[in-house]
């Protein structure tokens, strides 16, 4: 298939700029995979469509607030760091901005010194690598000085973090939220259990490569990048459960789509896993272990509309697109939300 394929239209001004006050306010529309229908309904009306014996796959993954405002100890000049991968030793791999004003061997001031870093050298991409110095818990000083790294689609500042972080993020390493998961609360999240649908995670540390554009013009030519997974063996023995006794297992999120994926099956179960995942899916695709799928809507063109198409079907995709944009959806990170069954 094409890049093209995926395109739609969508007016600038249903790009969500901001959560809802309530998370489970935010509209749900349902698609049934089979026939393409669409209903409009409203996220906390998620349990209507869940059965007991059924289990919901979240994705535990905490962001980290990455984003480092700070300056040059030399000359006071603006620096930006946005924190990519740890290296061990307090050493971050890390994308500097201006980047010409990072050089090997300059010191960087965060937060009134609460952190500091000296850059050691400059890696493929042009990316930099620091060594980070502190007092304290390194997160637990991320946390009081460092901002959320949003989307380059929000330009609206966050006023609470924590609207940017899942209500059952545990496990810090994301660049980005896992987004699906936005809407739940810990009362829906009570009442799905009460109705007899179990819950279980899986971790998936979301990559800035997430928000990397398709630029091959053949789909199946792109390249994607790597994101590391945790399936444990509580959550595996939750699927296999579900499954022996004819339950759905429901994904909330491509991220928890692409955790469930990258481990498959195994003699017909799955298994607990752990490593990096580059799997990429599209159109074509033969899914393993998934029967649902919570998700937002996605930017046009990215892989994450060509996932949730390979499940959904395209024309049945795209249709639930056309009807969203017609009837105002908001989209993106802090917009509303799919159920595909």
């Amino acid at each position: 298939m094409l890049r093209s394929d995926f395109y739609y239209d969508l007016p600038e001004e249903l790009i969500a700029q901001e959560p809802l006050e309530q998370r489970d306010a935010s509209r749900l529309l349902v698609l049934d995979r089979r026939n393409g229908a669409c209903t409009d309904r409203v996220f906390s009306d998620l349990l209507d469509y869940l059965q007991p014996g059924d289990c919901l796959i979240l994705n535990n993954s905490r962001v980290l607030p990455a984003r480092l405002l700070g300056h040059r100890r030399a000359t006071g000049a603006r620096v930006e760091l946005l924190l990519l991968t740890p290296h061990g030793d307090d050493v971050w791999e890390v994308l500097a901005g201006p980047g010409r004003r990072a050089k090997p061997g300059d010191e960087l001031t965060f937060g009134d010194g609460l952190l500091t870093a000296t850059v050691l050298e400059v890696v493929e991409g042009g990316n930099r690598l620091v060594r980070f110095t502190y007092q304290g818990n390194f997160y637990e000083v991320l946390e009081r000085i460092g901002q959320m790294p949003l989307p380059p689609y929000i330009h609206k500042k966050l006023e609470d973090k924590e609207r940017y972080q899942t209500v059952y993020s545990a496990a810090v390493g994301s660049a980005a939220a896992p987004t699906a998961g936005l809407h739940f609360t810990p009362e829906l999240m009570q009442k799905i259990r009460d109705k007899g649908v179990e819950i279980a995670y899986v971790t998936l540390h979301v990559g800035l490569g997430t928000f990397r554009p398709v630029k091959e013009d053949v789909v199946e030519n792109h390249r994607m990048h790597r994101e590391h997974y945790e399936l444990s063996a509580a959550t595996a023995e939750t699927i296999n459960r579900t499954r022996e006794r004819g339950g759905r297992v429901i994904a909330v999120g491509t991220t928890g789509c692409r955790t469930l994926e990258s481990v498959g099956l195994t003699n017909g179960r799955v298994e607990p896993a752990e490593g990096w995942t580059d799997i990429f899916i599209c159109p074509g695709y033969e899914f393993q272990v998934l029967d649902g799928l919570v998700t937002n809507f996605h930017l046009p063109e990215s892989t994450l509309i060509m996932l949730v198409s390979a499940f959904a079907g395209y024309d049945h995709t795209m249709a639930a697109y056309r009807h969203a944009v017609e009837e105002r959806y908001r989209f993106f990170s802090f917009g509303d939300a799919m159920l595909i069954v």
